[in-house]
């Protein structure tokens, strides 16, 4: 079986930031594909760019460089109105969901404006439409009268899900959307999320630093390095076998996960993206840098096909693996 077509394609985009004189490279050179009906999971430690990425993707960051298109179509640096074509194929969701709800609009009004904007409803039927949208996140429809400081932060992720869902995108990036919430919750949302996946065949690109929580819902992970993506493979292969020395520094830091003795826990300081180091951006921290690592900058070298994933299979087979290391020439 060929591979499937991808419904969003990044191609070597970067996002550059004028500080102080110099260039903070915050995202720098990103490509990777996203397949219908995955989750794609995006990892690493704080300031690697991830959020920068998601931003970038939906028109809140310009872009310096490269391109994103959705269904083949061009979603990065074109004109407001032409991406407000593009918002009911691509919702994100925001880690704070207080943050991103008015406090002066009702849950009723706030999932009400999206339908009727985008034609999903109209003024006759959109409170019926409001309704269905909080049954499916599993809130009494009661409650849409409400404002969002009467509802715990649990329900509030729950209202922010609704109102992407409202217009009926394709794809839905989540940004941190659990590491506010406690571990319950965050197990509730999850399976809300996966539920809403299987039902109305949706795509995720999952943004986290909670390896626990890739495991649970992603297909596949890309694992992000001071701006650089340094691994992208199924999840289960990551788990048993991290191929590059970041992958398995994250993972020895994770006693639940710790696999080889020979993985060295992760040390020193992330790198400015403002000053990143030469070469592989990875080789000061590296325990297997050689000569080669601070001269040249290496590329993403494919890796094994897995035979399997972990997570639930999306619709199509998982693409070949990859990883931004010498040691995977």
């Amino acid at each position: 079986m060929t591979d499937p077509k991808p419904l969003l394609s990044v191609e070597d985009l970067r996002v550059h930031f004028n500080v102080g004189g110099g260039t903070l490279k915050a995202v720098d050179g990103v490509e990777f594909q996203l397949f219908p009906g995955e989750t794609l999971a995006l990892v690493g430690e704080s300031g690697c760019g991830k959020s920068t990425l998601a931003k970038a993707l939906v028109g809140l960051n310009p872009i310096t460089s490269g391109s994103a298109h959705l269904n083949g179509q061009r979603v990065t640096g074109i004109s407001r109105q032409a991406m407000r074509r593009h918002r009911s194929e691509l919702q994100l969701i925001f880690q704070d969901p207080y943050a991103s709800l008015n406090p002066r609009f009702t849950i009723a009004e706030t999932l009400g404006e999206p339908l009727l904007l985008h034609g999903k409803a109209t003024r006759g039927n959109v409170d019926a439409k409001v309704c269905e949208l909080l049954g499916q996140v599993g809130l009494d429809t009661q409650l849409r009268l409400r404002y969002p400081h009467e509802f715990s932060g649990g329900q509030r992720q729950r209202i922010s899900i609704a109102r992407a869902l409202a217009v009926e995108p394709q794809l839905l990036i989540c940004d941190e959307v659990t590491s506010a919430l406690d571990v319950s919750i965050q197990a509730q949302i999850l399976d809300l999320l996966r539920s809403v996946q299987r039902q109305r065949g949706l795509t995720y690109l999952f943004i986290t630093h909670d390896l626990g929580v890739v495991r649970y819902i992603a297909h596949r992970v890309a694992v992000m390095y001071v701006g650089q993506i340094v691994e992208l493979r199924d999840t289960e292969s990551l788990f048993e076998a991290p191929a590059h020395p970041y992958s398995q520094a994250l993972l020895r830091s994770i006693p639940r996960v710790a696999g080889s003795s020979k993985r060295s826990p992760l040390t020193g300081e992330v790198p400015s993206p403002a000053r990143p180091p030469s070469g592989c951006r990875f080789h000061p921290r590296c325990p297997q840098a050689f000569e080669r690592c601070p001269r040249e900058m290496p590329r993403l070298y494919p890796l094994a096909r897995p035979a399997a994933a972990g997570a639930p299979a999306p619709q199509e087979p998982i693409p070949q693996g990859q990883s931004r290391c010498f040691l995977n020439e």
